[in-house]
């Protein structure tokens, strides 16, 4: 149930809030006073879309938050799912938070949460039922969601639609496979050119970075030649000329003759012996790298090659090695299925054989529920539209067989007959915009029994529709009331007349700027908004009894 809701910078309302009760609720209130505001606002709480241009005028964010009971087991399971719990009253407070660029945040009960999971969770909670909604009749594509509700079909028609997606994968690799000989014939001259221009190169992992360092040293030989040359030279000397080694070594024997006279220089000579040795092993290692360099000319040639080899593989199957082998093997797969061309499609025939049976078996079961469920539907709504002013009306629901579909193998769609003699015919060529509405309350009272959502809300479902039919309307809203709380948005004073509790929606211009008021009305307040909606400017003293008759009559009728 939802018990308060609070609304922020929302179009012309600054600032509101609305404690609701349970049972029956009707909003009321002069055209473009804000009533689609609050709709919108619940809406955009339920994780539906919001745009920025809502946010009023001279504010940087809009916010709406909801306070919610929860009874439903399947709310309680969601909230676990997804890490989120009620407090110790089993309370949910849901939050929407809308920025001046656009970004929206979404909260329940104080944690960050997702769009998707917001939606998921208050389709459990609340349903809204607005003006719009009647002209979905006009739809067949809806038709089938209202039968599938009623029937509980989510189960089967799941399974079904995971068969679908299989058989429809099998189909893909079907037609895929069923390409003529001469073109299957030039794809696996193909990849056998592939596999063999790879598998001929055989590249290594490692092998590209390995030469191009080689081919570096070898395009720079003469200068490394060179430069470790003149290195070595410097350290171990050239003809007739001592190198830094042999001076070291004199250097040391110099020191090492005076140590029986200054004893302190014998670690001095020590240190200088080492530098001597560590200089010597330089000199070796410097001697050992310059034996080592290939300055053969023919091997930069080959190095260039190679790279050239592996350059061109990898502007055709990867830019590296590890992706060039996997296209190889990848390849080779796809040769392999070619070459068994026969046996891979007898095999996948067979198993699309398989799918289409299974699939076309749940699709036969769903339709076989949904003619069981019609039958009762059309009864019960037909028995739904007599009472609400519709005596003659005969609902049908056509039932044709179609190709597979995500719905199974049915075409289904309401013929509605409104008149005696009448044949049924498509809602959307006979109905009435009054008609509509009472046949989508009708609708709503029906599925309404197999749903446990806790709060229904409607939009103006009166619209087109007055005197006596509007009066049962308001009974039937009562009477869902009863089980659940009902939120109503009417302009219909029989409607309102039934409330439990009545709101009203006021609209004032302070400051040249719009302010939007929600209010709930004592009874003398409700006796005059009824005679407001009655009498519209002109409220005379027989209007205003006229009102407080309608208001006493409600609370005194125990039974619709």
């Amino acid at each position: 149930m939802l018990n308060s809701l609070y609304i922020e910078n929302i179009a012309v309302i600054e600032k509101t809030n609305i404690d609701f009760t349970k049972g029956f609720n009707v909003l009321t209130g002069e055209t473009g006073a804000g009533k689609s505001i609050i709709i919108g606002s619940i809406n955009a709480l339920l994780g539906g879309r919001i745009s920025k241009d809502i946010i009023r005028s001279g504010a940087d964010t809009a916010f709406v938050s909801g306070s919610f009971s929860v009874t439903n087991p399947q709310v309680y399971s969601l909230l676990e799912q997804y890490g989120f719990e009620c407090d110790q009253d089993d309370q949910l407070i849901l939050q929407r938070k809308l920025t001046a660029n656009g970004k929206s945040s979404c909260r329940i009960n104080g944690k960050p949460a997702n769009l998707a999971v917001l939606k998921e969770i208050t389709a459990h909670l609340v349903n809204v039922h607005g003006q719009h909604e009647s002209y979905n009749l006009m739809s067949p594509e809806k038709h089938i969601e209202y039968i599938d509700s009623i029937g509980e079909l989510d189960s089967i028609k799941k399974e079904y639609r995971e068969n679908l997606a299989i058989l429809r994968d099998y189909r893909k690799k079907l037609k895929s496979a069923q390409t003529d000989d001469s073109q299957r014939e030039r794809q696996i001259d193909l990849l056998r050119y592939q596999i063999n221009e790879i598998e001929q190169a055989a590249p290594q992992e490692g092998e590209y970075e390995q030469l191009t360092e080689e081919r570096s040293k070898a395009q720079n030989a003469q200068d490394i030649i060179k430069s470790l040359s003149e290195a070595e030279a410097i350290l171990a000397g050239e003809e007739q000329v001592n190198g830094c080694i042999d001076t070291l070594r004199e250097c040391s024997d110099c020191i090492g003759r005076v140590s029986e006279y200054v004893p302190v220089t014998e670690k001095l000579s020590e240190r200088i012996t080492n530098v001597y040795y560590e200089l010597q092993d330089c000199a070796e290692e410097i001697s050992s790298i310059l034996e080592g360099i290939d300055t053969d000319p023919y091997r930069l040639q080959e190095i260039e090659e190679r790279l050239d080899v592996l350059y061109r593989l990898s502007k055709k199957y990867g830019s590296t090695t590890a992706e060039i082998l996997e296209f190889c093997e990848n390849a080779k797969g796809q040769l392999q299925q070619l070459e068994d061309y026969e046996f891979n499609m007898e095999s996948l025939q067979k198993d699309y054989d398989k799918y289409f049976q299974a699939t076309k078996e749940l699709a036969l079961k769903l339709s076989a529920e949904r003619k069981k469920i019609s039958r009762e539907f059309a009864l019960k709504v037909k028995e739904e539209m007599t009472y609400l002013d519709m005596p003659n009306v005969n609902l049908e629901v056509s039932i044709e067989r179609c190709p597979l579909n995500e719905n199974g193998c049915d075409k289904l769609e309401f013929l509605i007959s409104a008149n005696p003699g009448e044949a049924p015919k498509p809602v959307s060529k006979i109905a009435s915009g009054g008609e509509l509405s009472r046949m989508m309350l009708a609708i709503t009272n029906v599925i309404a029994s197999h749903n446990i959502v806790s709060t229904m809300i409607f939009d103006e479902v009166d619209t087109g529709i007055s005197g006596s039919a509007s009066q049962k309307v308001g009974y039937k809203l009562k009477a869902l009331s009863e089980t659940r709380q009902v939120i109503c948005i009417t302009h219909q004073a029989q409607i309102a007349a039934l409330a439990d509790t009545h709101f009203l929606i006021k609209k004032n211009v302070e400051n040249n700027r719009t302010f939007t008021q929600v209010s709930e009305l004592s009874f003398e307040d409700r006796v005059r908004e009824l005679a407001r909606i009655i009498g519209g400017v002109s409220i005379t003293e027989l209007t205003l009894k006229h009102a407080e008759e309608m208001l006493l009559q409600s609370k005194n009728k125990n039974e619709i």
